[in-house]
């Protein structure tokens, strides 16, 4: 079983000190391990985080220094993206001492189990969410995986005749666990985790989504602060077409939605990543 000591919660936010809904949500679902708040030294509330949750939870880095070294798939200037922090993680888990961590955004309402009872598909709110970290971090080491995930309500759509029966998903975004010393690369000013999991994906890498534990989060451009203003000046827009440049040939955009329409990206899984065959097929 991966040892657990060695594991901490390390939350991605800018410029929202007093609403870090995933910070209150992890400990009201039980988790009592240790969580950082990960900010950039371009982010203006930087010591307002620090009065609030204390200097030593608060982990801050170099921006500019980060941006030299990442492929964000486009000439624009602007550092307005969590392709930044995301690949800053792996270092200050490092500095931490970590042997695992797992990346949350920090706009989590809360955690549910997802079940099926009565040919009906129903979710129970977790307040042990301690016993979620080993599970996962042992679905991390027994399959190899670069990083598995909780899924999220998209993940959903259709009931009990969706996503659900097939336990994980070949997807892994949002709320990643990893260990330290296998790093995701990630690339793309917009979409940077969606890129990661084609990419990589392609490339023979495991990502995973567990489909029986779902995370909610806010409704896109309803929390002020972090990508937020980004989401209002193009939307999905321009977010899907960074995966359709990063992997043409098996990603196309489509529109989706009942009621609010919009374009995004579909991705053909057919041409995306190698398929897992069952053991039985191995020759001998």
């Amino acid at each position: 079983m991966a040892d657990k000591s060695k594991f901490a919660i390390l939350i991605l936010t800018h410029g929202r000190p007093h609403h870090v809904r995933t910070y209150d949500s992890l400990r009201r679902s039980g988790y009592t391990g240790p969580i950082y708040l990960v900010i950039d030294n371009e982010d203006a509330t930087g010591n307002e985080y620090r009065s609030v949750f204390g200097s030593d939870n608060v982990y801050e880095f170099n921006k500019e220094e980060i941006a030299q070294r990442v492929d964000t798939g486009d000439t624009n200037p602007s550092r307005a993206s969590t392709l930044f922090v995301r690949t800053a993680l792996t270092e200050i888990a490092k500095e931490i001492g970590l042997d695992y961590f797992a990346q949350f955004d920090d706009d989590y309402t809360n955690f549910s189990y997802r079940y099926i009872r009565k040919n009906k598909m129903l979710s129970h709110t977790i307040r042990n969410f301690d016993r979620i970290i080993p599970v996962m971090l042992d679905l991390l080491e027994d399959t190899n995986a670069l990083t598995v995930a909780l899924s999220q309500g998209g993940d959903h759509i259709g009931g009990i005749l969706g996503n659900y029966r097939k336990g994980v998903l070949r997807k892994a975004m949002n709320s990643q666990f990893v260990r330290t010393d296998r790093p995701i690369r990630f690339a793309g000013r917009l979409n940077d985790d969606v890129n990661a999991y084609v990419v990589q994906g392609s490339q023979g890498e495991l990502f995973f989504t567990v489909t029986d534990i779902q995370l909610n989060q806010l409704t896109t451009q309803s929390n002020p602060g972090g990508m937020t203003e980004i989401w209002v000046e193009s939307g999905t827009y321009l977010k899907s077409f960074f995966t359709v440049m990063m992997a043409p040939s098996s990603v196309k955009i489509r529109m989706m939605g009942q009621t609010s329409r919009r374009l995004h990206h579909s991705i053909l899984w057919e041409n995306t990543v190698p398929k897992i065959i069952s053991e039985k097929h191995r020759k001998k």
